[in-house]
């Protein structure tokens, strides 16, 4: 390859791991609309009955985004940072009475997890597939007030079979009925992206105005705890074949294992908290206020203590 080429090539990887949290939205939100038109297309038959439509259309409208909520928690490092050992240690979740810290960390993990709930309902509501079944098997009188007001008599019991195309009202209202339907849903849908978009700017601004740091710092702790993310799981990677081949080899070999350096229980727990930026401390992770402490132990940890599936495993 030439130099030139080459040149090229790192320039463009460099912007797309620049661009990387910009496309990993947009390939979230081109996953959302291809799964919703799959569900439309392939799943979704509405029942066009009184007694089922509302149940099943707000099953398809709701259910996957409850889903995705869920991912969207499990996936959540930050989560689990807290949440883990927090049972043994409650004031692990807000320690030193950091509360508004604590609600702040809890804050960015849900909003990060309800990203892809709010891509689907918005994908879902603006196409109005889901939103039409539902809503036309309520029968609450002020919501079939709306919709069958100066229509046919028999518009009331033929609104659960609009969405089916099964209904035996005019041509002409069955269309206006549909067009309603739509209408709402679609409504619905941009209100969700106009409040979300309103939100998002109103806590940006709050974020940035409350800030500690300068834009340009903060800018440079996010670049450092990404590249820290990506050595720490280098190191974590070599670090744990080394000590799986001494292991294996002392057992193999038949002989006493070899000393190996390793981090004691209490380091682990104090680099496994989340950090929250303090102006009296120049520090941009727990990993480097822990290393930069001068008190620190460096007693290596004499017995190994894991939770395993069967209980706890002491090595």
């Amino acid at each position: 390859m030439s130099v030139p080429a080459m040149d090229s090539f790192k320039t463009v990887l460099r912007f797309l791991t620049n661009q990387k949290s910009t496309i990993g939205y947009s390939f979230m939100a081109i996953l959302t609309i291809g799964s919703e038109r799959i569900f439309s297309m392939v799943s979704f038959q509405c029942p066009c009955n009184r007694e089922q439509n509302f149940a099943y259309g707000l099953t398809f409208l709701l259910g996957p985004a409850v889903v995705l909520l869920a991912i969207g928690l499990f996936v959540s490092s930050r989560l689990w940072r807290l949440y883990t050992g927090c049972c043994l240690n409650p004031f692990k979740l807000c320690p030193k009475g950091n509360f508004l810290g604590c609600l702040s960390v809890f804050v960015k993990v849900l909003s990060g997890a309800c990203i892809a709930p709010i891509m689907w309902l918005t994908v879902a509501l603006l196409n109005g597939t889901f939103y039409e079944c539902a809503v036309s098997g309520l029968d609450e009188n002020m919501v079939v007030n709306i919709f069958c007001q100066n229509k046919t008599p028999t518009c009331r019991e033929e609104l659960p079979q609009v969405p089916c195309t099964k209904s035996q009202l005019p041509q002409n209202e069955k269309m206006e009925l549909l067009l309603m339907l739509r209408a709402q849903s679609q409504i619905l849908g941009w209100s969700i992206i106009i409040i979300s978009a309103i939100v998002a700017l109103i806590g940006t601004c709050l974020k940035n105005c409350r800030s500690q740091v300068s834009y340009l710092q903060s800018t440079f702790q996010k670049i450092y705890m990404e590249k820290e993310r990506e050595k720490f799981e280098a190191f974590a990677e070599d670090y744990a074949t080394k000590l799986a081949e001494r292991n294996l080899t002392s057992f193999f070999d038949n002989k006493c294992p070899q000393a190996f350096p390793f981090p004691n229980h209490r380091a682990w727990e104090e680099i496994s908290a989340v950090y929250t930026f303090r102006q009296s401390e120049q520090y941009y992770s727990t990993l480097q206020r822990y290393v930069e402490r001068t008190d620190r132990d460096f007693s290596p940890e004499k017995r190994l203590i894991l939770e395993g599936e069967d209980g706890i495993e002491m090595a």
